[in-house]
């Protein structure tokens, strides 16, 4: 028969079994928070119970104890599961003999045709790789990587990739990411680092928006005005004018349609010249990665409809 019973707490009282008694004079020991007492004599049993809770951190600054592998990741095709075989060492630095280092080659050899379980898998690694390696060449954060390789995951389970090459989709679920986060990043860009044309990155992310319904909003002149800024070395009080600038574009509804990168280049350009600051229109769009005449165009809308 079933009964009911109140898990204890970290404040209650709790009686130690009938078997454990005090040691110093017999009497009944109970459990307190972190402590065993003796209810008789008053003598503390024991002040620290075990904690078989995982070693977050280490307290020695010489060596760090490495007690399990790494966590798992979106990143790896088998969520960085798989078995790393050494070549000359051992686990403790020990160098190997020359019968065991073939052993172990052997091994890798065995490892690396088992590797996949499928074509699927071998796919999944591949695009994965892709993707590691272009979000690596923008310097994308962690977090951002992990959403592309997550979204390239989806693509594939999905069936996108039949037809489209690996490439294509790898560099498309950079981007969408990138779009998703709100990061200031062009097609141009990843397709730059991609191992396929441009076009094909579209074309490839196009399918990615449509069938998977992308949280994308659109992209701002405001969010490439601090990289523009940045990339060019101007100070606080040009970076704020810019952003202004920007962000009044933006209300008054001029900045539709437009390249928002070529807009804020002009907004940087037309700040560094109201607070006098040497920049010259070919700097500025090379930083941009745009024409001197686009950022003319934008500026004669900025001091017609902006200023």
């Amino acid at each position: 028969m079933a009964t009911n019973e109140r898990t204890p707490r970290d404040g209650d009282t709790v009686a130690s079994p009938a078997t454990d008694s005090c040691p110093d004079c017999g009497g009944t020991v109970r459990s307190q928070q972190r402590e065993r007492v003796c209810t008789d004599c008053g003598l503390v049993v024991e002040t620290d119970t075990l904690d078989r809770g995982p070693e977050w951190r280490s307290f020695d600054d010489e060596e760090t104890p490495a007690r399990t592998g790494a966590p798992l990741t979106v990143a790896r095709h088998d969520r960085g599961l798989s078995t790393e075989i050494g070549h000359k060492t051992d686990a403790t630095g020990t160098e190997l003999s020359g019968r065991k280092r073939a052993q172990l080659f052997r091994l890798r050899r065995e490892q690396a045709r088992g590797r996949f379980q499928s074509k699927a898998d071998r796919n999944l690694a591949h695009g994965l790789s892709e993707v590691r390696r272009i979000a690596s060449g923008l310097g994308l954060a962690e977090s951002l990587r992990n959403q592309a390789c997550q979204l390239f995951r989806s693509a594939q389970a999905e069936n996108l990739l039949r037809g489209r090459s690996i490439e294509s989709m790898a560099a498309a679920s950079v981007f969408g990411a990138c779009r998703c986060a709100g990061a200031a990043r062009l097609l141009d860009e990843v397709g730059h680092l991609a191992r396929v044309d441009t076009s094909r990155v579209e074309n490839a992310y196009g399918v990615l928006n449509t069938e998977l319904g992308l949280p994308t909003p659109p992209t701002t002149p405001k969010q490439f005005v601090p990289r523009i800024a940045t990339a060019l070395d101007c100070p606080d009080r040009v970076r704020r004018r810019a952003h202004t600038l920007a962000a009044k574009a933006m209300d008054t509804t001029v900045t539709a349609g437009v390249h928002p990168a070529a807009f804020a280049a002009a907004c940087v350009y037309t700040a560094a010249h109201e607070c006098d600051h040497s920049l010259t229109q070919a700097t500025v769009a090379a930083a941009a990665n745009v024409t001197p005449a686009t950022i003319r165009i934008h500026r004669e809308t900025l001091t017609d409809y902006v200023m």
